[in-house]
């Protein structure tokens, strides 16, 4: 892989990362009701996602994957249905003091599910890999050593972008000082989280 190879791959993962969709929105959603550090969780099942269907686009697993279609209806359904659950836990959650956090505690363990489901139910994400990785590489002589820096470029690229947007959202929190804000901060973060599982629900 050589070095424009590289600089043109990290320019396609950024361009997939930071295009609106329920992943992105789903993080934007949990920095606003539970802060940076749970979104920065839902971004690593994200990222654990991508890289799934990153190395069966490598190892040449397309044709598993096309064999696995209501495999990926089920993980879609699954994810989308969570989603929805965890904003509408977020949108009827009450408000306490000023201190206090704004929606119920969520575990890193669902947020990592959350951010894998979302991944794992967009088919979608392989196709992109399947279609752009052997504009920049030839995927029959990659070494041990090119897949671990195709993995690094990929995982460190969408991390850079939905971090951001991560560390944005929670900042934007400040904004809310009242309880009436606060209200509706759960509302639209509760709405955003919704949408993101109803998008990824009826996305074909």
């Amino acid at each position: 892989m050589t070095i424009l190879n590289a600089i043109s791959l990290i320019g396609a993962v950024f361009l997939l990362a930071a295009s609106p969709g329920p992943g992105l929105f789903a993080i934007i959603s949990r920095a606003l009701s539970n802060g940076f550090s749970h979104a920065s969780i839902m971004a690593v099942g994200l990222i654990f996602g991508d890289i799934i269907y990153l190395l069966m686009a490598i190892y040449g697993l397309n044709a598993v994957a096309s064999l696995m279609g209501e495999f990926f209806i089920v993980i879609k359904y699954i994810g989308g249905g969570y989603l929805i659950y965890l904003g509408y836990k977020i949108w009827i959650s009450e408000v306490g003091g000023l201190d206090e956090n704004i929606s119920p505690e969520i575990s890193w363990r669902s947020n990592f599910l959350s951010g894998l489901f979302i991944t794992l139910g967009n088919p979608k994400v392989i196709m992109f890999y399947l279609g752009f990785l052997p504009l920049f590489m030839n995927l029959e002589t990659l070494t041990a050593k090119d897949v671990f820096l195709v993995v690094s470029i990929v995982a460190s690229t969408l991390a850079v972008v939905v971090l951001t947007y991560a560390y944005l959202a929670e900042k934007s929190k400040k904004l809310f000082r009242s309880q009436n804000s606060m209200k509706r901060l759960n509302k639209f973060s509760g709405a955003v989280m919704i949408s993101a599982g109803s998008l990824l629900v009826i996305k074909d």
